[in-house]
């Protein structure tokens, strides 16, 4: 698996070293309180996905992000220093998507239930989820907040946010194979060179207090738009897990 997917990158001019990536801005500490930092035990190792808290007992990440073992800590800022906010949980069930096709990243959607209920506080708080299945409309302004790549072998211990876009559908038809509009969300403007980047953030896309989207995969080089799980397309199975598996 490749290394945390991360955010926002701004490529540098022609003249710049090539494949020279720089940008991120640290987020304001505990200023996205539904951010989830999830560990998960591979059989080739230790891999590190983002996530976000939509019940006191559900986070949600992408489908890719399963493995044999989960464990999710909350009210992080900083990965790597011991905060009084953290709260570590582990996973007691994963439940990816049962149509999850690993080929063409569709469906790409999961719920982990913890095996206890978080603690609310401000570092702490679940995001709302859509109400409806209606569609975000174009030039909507979101927010992406993830750990990861800041550049080219650069890494961050803190957590890092951006904000994007929505685009078109026809922006990733052009791009991306096995793109849909009616399960996917494309977002990022080409124009201002801010985006995900390749790797495994699996966070959320947070429009108006909403988490709409999940990050999902962009091509190679983090150039925009990339492609996000549209969650109000999954609302039914969403509900219906959360009920089947309620504490």
């Amino acid at each position: 698996m490749q290394p945390l997917l991360l955010l926002v990158v701004f490529l540098l001019p022609p003249s710049a070293r090539a494949g020279q990536i720089i940008g991120g801005q640290e987020a304001r500490p505990h200023s996205h309180p539904y951010m989830a930092y999830v560990q998960i035990q591979t059989p080739v190792g230790l891999t590190i996905c983002g996530g976000f808290l939509v019940r006191e007992d559900f986070v949600m990440t992408a489908a890719r992000c399963l493995g044999s073992q989960i464990n999710v800590i909350l009210g992080v800022h900083n990965v790597t220093s011991f905060e009084w906010t953290q709260q570590r949980i582990q996973v007691l069930r994963a439940i990816p998507h049962p149509r999850y096709n690993q080929r063409n990243n569709q469906n790409d959607i999961m719920l982990l239930q913890l095996r206890s209920r978080v603690r609310r506080n401000r570092a702490v708080r679940p995001v709302a989820l859509p109400q409806t299945q209606n569609r975000l409309s174009p030039a909507t302004l979101c927010t992406v907040a993830g750990w990861g790549l800041l550049g080219l072998n650069r890494t961050t211990d803190t957590l890092q946010d951006v904000q994007l876009t929505v685009q078109r559908n026809v922006e990733c038809y052009s791009r991306f194979d096995f793109y849909t509009g009616k399960r996917q969300i494309c977002v990022g403007d080409q124009r201002e060179r801010k985006s995900t980047f390749l790797g495994d953030s699996c966070g959320p896309l947070v429009c108006n207090n909403v988490a709409q989207g999940i990050v999902s995969y962009g091509n190679r080089i983090g150039t925009p738009p990339a492609v996000f799980t549209r969650i109000s397309s999954f609302l039914p199975w969403i509900r219906r897990t959360m009920r089947r598996f309620k504490e």
